[in-house]
């Protein structure tokens, strides 16, 4: 069987899709990327196909386009982006070659994630089947806003309108998080399986670094803005400020195109790092310092770690609103983001072990989820059958 997998180029985004083309292809199945060239040279360099497929954004562009999202809340930044961006040029972009890739490659199945809509669009245009792969917090309120800009699109091929959206979750929507995370005020489709979150992050060749072996003991505080918004101005500075003077070792990366020299000279409890893998070093922390991106609070939760989350813009605000939530984790939003805030949080978090506790529930109720050999099998059922495979109702 041959799968197509489609992603837009930021890491976020094609990294939860690693570990499901890993298993097809143990499986014994032929596997292929399609995105942009950048992406395209990382996602070769792990031994897979991969076809380049639209343009990349350039450097100044991407730089541009993450400060404009941070200045605006988080809702307001999604709601441009969305229509303008995922759903408009980027689609448009990239849709001719993805067509002109089924064609000449001819997959069994596409598999996209959620944020990437030319690859459905194409997979009909086909009479592909095609599954998707939640990569950020489920946002139903801002589906509308795509309906203009993809109908247009699939008119372009030829294809009715999808009033509804459905082409989006038609046939399987594979969602990696526990059922007790999910929102019921937000519900899934009927084609929502949920899943283990299995994180991959090794796409570089960084190891554990040589000091993880001589921490001392007391608790450790791993920090990060993630890959996109690591440069957003003053954020990693007031986290260093916060807890360069704590009881605690503080391990903050600053993003593989940030030198941490930058940040000048630190105690000796304080280590900047351009990027340490957090499935290596995560079994080594007490709490995590984040953003909020959904991989970063899934593989945190899959090691039953709290949270202090500092949101920023996309998914960032739901996430840390549900955690806050469901009590594995303190919010500091963006108008308290000062130094004091933080350090009241992470303190927060570290003395008041219910935060611990219910991370680990949920680490505890993930292990328990169907992992990527188990998705094979749907996919494989997918590309014979070609309907739906509908699930019962998530519990949450």
């Amino acid at each position: 069987m041959r799968v197509l997998f489609t992603t837009n180029p930021q890491s976020g985004h094609w990294h939860p899709l690693v570990p499901f083309a890993e298993a097809l292809r143990a499986a014994g199945h032929q596997v292929a990327f399609a995105t942009t060239p950048t992406a395209c040279t990382a996602i070769r360099a792990l031994g897979f196909h991969c076809v380049p497929a639209g343009a990349d954004e350039t450097a100044d562009e991407g730089q541009a386009r993450r400060e404009w999202m941070a200045a605006l809340p988080g809702r307001e930044a999604s709601a441009w982006v969305w229509p303008n961006r995922f759903a408009g040029t980027w689609t448009a972009d990239r849709l001719p070659d993805l067509v002109a890739v089924c064609q000449d490659w001819e997959p069994a199945i596409v598999v996209r994630e959620y944020m990437e809509f030319a690859g459905c669009i194409a997979a009909e245009f086909h009479g592909l089947p095609h599954a998707a792969v939640q990569v950020t917090a489920w946002r139903p309120q801002f589906h509308r806003l795509i309906v203009p800009p993809l109908n247009h699109l699939r008119q372009t091929l030829g294809l009715p309108p999808d009033s509804n959206l459905a082409m989006l979750h038609r046939y399987l929507l594979i969602v990696p998080a526990p059922p007790s995370y999910l929102n019921s005020a937000s519900p899934l489709p009927a084609t929502a399986h949920a899943v283990r979150h299995v994180p991959f992050d090794r796409s570089g060749a960084e190891p554990l670094p040589a000091w993880v072996d001589l921490l001392p003991d007391r608790p450790v505080v791993y920090a990060t803005m993630g890959t996109a918004f690591n440069r957003v101005e003053g954020i990693l500075g007031v986290i260093v400020e916060a807890l360069r003077d704590e009881p605690v070792t503080l391990v903050v990366t600053t993003g593989r195109d940030q030198d941490p020299g930058d940040f000048g000279a630190q105690p000796p409890n304080v280590h900047l790092e351009r990027y340490v893998p957090q499935s290596l070093f995560f079994p080594y922390c007490d709490m995590v310092l984040t953003h909020g991106g959904s991989g970063t609070v899934m593989t945190a939760l899959g090691h039953g770690l709290p949270m202090v989350i500092v949101p920023v813009s996309a998914d960032q605000p739901e996430n840390a609103l549900r955690c806050e939530q469901i009590g594995v984790a303190r919010v500091v939003p963006p108008h308290k983001r000062t130094p004091d805030a933080v350090r009241k949080a992470v303190r927060d978090v570290l003395q008041n072990p219910r935060y611990r506790s219910t991370a680990e529930r949920l680490r505890d109720e993930m292990a328990r989820l169907p992992g990527p050999a188990q998705v094979v099998g749907w996919l494989e059922r997918l590309a014979t059958e070609q309907r739906p495979l509908l699930s019962s109702p998530l519990t949450v």
